[in-house]
């Protein structure tokens, strides 16, 4: 069975995480991601967080599956060379280094539409053209300044940030988003354009929702938030549910720092979860028998439940809530979900052999296709296709022999 991206080549500049993230579902869904590194060194991310001297690192197998590495100096002529090649044969390149990184080693976007008009030039930066555009982004930075850690955390606590990586990998997506759409027009118009994304761009839409209570805010308090009191910006929320409808991470047995289960209530869950938890007097009394009336109640409400949750594991109360349709949600920690065998069984969780680190545990392709069968492969050595890569864009043996020993590749 084909693949959705078979034929189509990628040149991956990227490193650390953004770029890399999206290269990786490209490569997923077939395209040919090609790995440009640095000889010697390769992306920063092979040495970075090691569990194991002198192999790559989980950081780095855990977001480059399923691609080939080439290894080019491209401040060397014969590296710039082989760079232009590959560029005239390929559909997609892709980079996240600084702004005007590219364009210093001389492959500024009028050069590179030149080079190959077809190509889609694809970047991930920090900020988007302003104040900020030479400042340097992280994960943590991006999701300061895209408004998700002012909003996240307790309101008597300091901004914080989320174990999501919704500034790295959460720009990454995006990414692809505009990577595909580009290669769809391309069929219509046969050009390459540019694909830009910012991380503080791509945070705040994911806080779209922060957004829209900030307008709210104008207006009055924000009921379903917990806060008593609120300010101009809007608040650090803890746990509340931010689709209007109250909800809170509740205790259950027994009592360890993950046994929680999330909880929302919905208007037509409340006479439900008072059966289930033997508090029926409260289905019509005045002061509960509404969303409106609860509002003001809400750890009332919550403690009633706590009270039945705290005797039951996570897992039980998921089962029970479930029976009754009220949203539930265990809190899962990372040993849960490596642990858990039907993620290895749907394909969500993949055990991968390494040939230098044995096996290790991916987090595979969330995207399903029902046509395209996608077969999670290990990351690539260091270089580790140099040598096919540049056969088939015309280098012999000999050839590729002198790059090497001049230091090209």
């Amino acid at each position: 069975m084909g693949k959705a991206l078979d034929g189509v080549r990628v040149l991956d500049m990227t490193h650390v995480q953004s770029g890399p993230s999206a290269t990786q579902i490209l490569a997923w869904f077939g395209a040919d991601v090609i790995k440009v590194e640095m000889p010697g060194r390769g992306d920063i991310t092979r040495s970075q967080l090691r569990d194991k001297s002198n192999v790559d690192s989980l950081y780095f197998t855990m977001l480059n599956s399923n691609k080939r590495s080439i290894t080019i100096n491209m401040k060397s002529p014969q590296g710039q060379e082989a760079f232009i090649k590959l560029l005239e044969q390929s559909d997609v390149l892709i980079e996240n280094f600084g702004p005007g990184v590219l364009d210093r080693q001389g492959f500024p976007w009028d050069r590179i539409q030149k080079i190959n008009p077809r190509v889609i030039y694809a970047s991930v930066k920090g900020f988007g053209p302003g104040p900020y555009v030479d400042c340097k982004a992280y994960e943590t930075v991006a999701q300061a300044m895209g408004g998700s850690m002012s909003t996240t955390g307790w309101h008597d606590g300091p901004p914080t940030s989320t174990g999501a990586q919704i500034g790295d990998s959460g720009t990454g997506m995006h990414l692809v988003a505009g990577v595909l759409a580009a290669l769809l027009q391309r069929t219509q118009t046969g050009r390459g354009q540019r694909v830009e994304v910012a991380m503080q761009d791509c945070v705040l839409n994911l806080v779209r929702v922060k957004m829209r209570d900030q307008q709210r805010l104008v207006h009055g308090p924000l009921r379903e938030y917990p806060n008593t009191e609120f300010g101009e910006a809007v608040p650090r929320s803890g746990n509340a549910s931010g689709g209007g409808q109250p909800g809170q991470a509740l205790v259950c047995a027994p009592g360890g720092e993950n046994d929680y289960a999330y909880v929302i209530i919905q208007p037509q869950g409340w006479a439900p979860l008072m059966r289930l938890v033997g508090r029926e007097e409260l289905i019509e009394d005045p002061a509960y028998a509404t969303p409106e009336a609860r509002l003001s109640h809400l750890p009332d409400c919550f403690g009633i439940l706590q009270a039945w949750t705290s005797q039951r594991s996570k897992i039980e109360v998921m089962q029970a809530l479930n029976e009754i349709d009220v949203p539930c949600g265990p809190i899962l920690s990372m040993k849960d979900l490596i642990e858990d065998r039907s993620m290895y069984d749907r394909g969500m969780l993949v055990e991968v052999p390494h040939p230098e680190r044995g096996n290790y545990v991916q987090v595979a392709l969330p995207i399903r296709l029902s046509d395209n069968d996608v077969p999670v492969e290990r990351s690539p050595l260091l270089g580790e296709h140099t040598d096919e890569i540049l056969a088939s864009v015309g280098y012999d043996a000999d050839a590729i022999a002198a790059m090497r020993t001049a230091g090209a590749i």
